[in-house]
């Protein structure tokens, strides 16, 4: 698939069948986000695949969205803060990192027939303990992965191109 093509394929999926998630598949999600470029090459994840039921029912103290608890498999990104590489004047690139990783992951599931969602309005606090965390990791997102269901909307709007491009400086001449 022409990567255009898979990236106006790919969505925000709320809504998950029960179909379990192959393992093979699974990987190969796992190995786009592995492969992703980070700052200096540090490689600063952590991918956390949370697949046992309980341990999925025990997320709703993190995010309460019935949906995301319904997906067969939900993959925390986080970042390790001591090996996340730091510019000159402090900006810690991890975040910048877990989200390179995360979206070769959603990239990935698409091209592979899943779903997944970003979701970062969540109970940090509350991750970190579930996860069992140490303070060195970060929670940075989650994504639930699994098959679309009936009730999943393949719709996203973007805002145009003579909205967000200039040149040579920005609000210089547009497109």
């Amino acid at each position: 698939m022409e990567f255009l093509e898979l990236a106006k394929k790919r969505y925000s999926v709320r809504d998950y069948s029960e179909k379990p998630v192959d393992d093979v598949l699974l990987d190969k999600v796992l190995e786009a986000g592995r492969l992703a470029p980070s700052a200096c090459n540090n490689q600063p994840w952590v991918f956390i695949v949370i697949r046992d039921e309980d341990s999925r029912k025990k997320l709703e103290s993190v995010y309460t969205r019935e949906w995301f608890l319904r997906a067969p498999v939900i993959i925390a990104v986080c970042c390790d803060r001591s090996a996340s590489w730091k510019r000159a004047d402090g900006k810690d690139f991890g975040d910048v990192d877990a989200a390179i990783a995360l979206d070769h992951m959603t990239l990935a599931a698409a091209e592979a027939g899943l779903g997944t969602c970003w979701v970062a309005n969540f109970n940090a606090a509350e991750a970190r303990k579930l996860l069992m965390l140490p303070a060195n990791i970060d929670p940075i997102a989650f994504t639930p992965v699994g098959y679309p269901g009936p009730e999943a909307k393949p719709k996203k709007s973007r805002k145009g191109r003579d909205e967000i491009v200039f040149r040579e400086y920005y609000g210089g001449r547009k497109q």
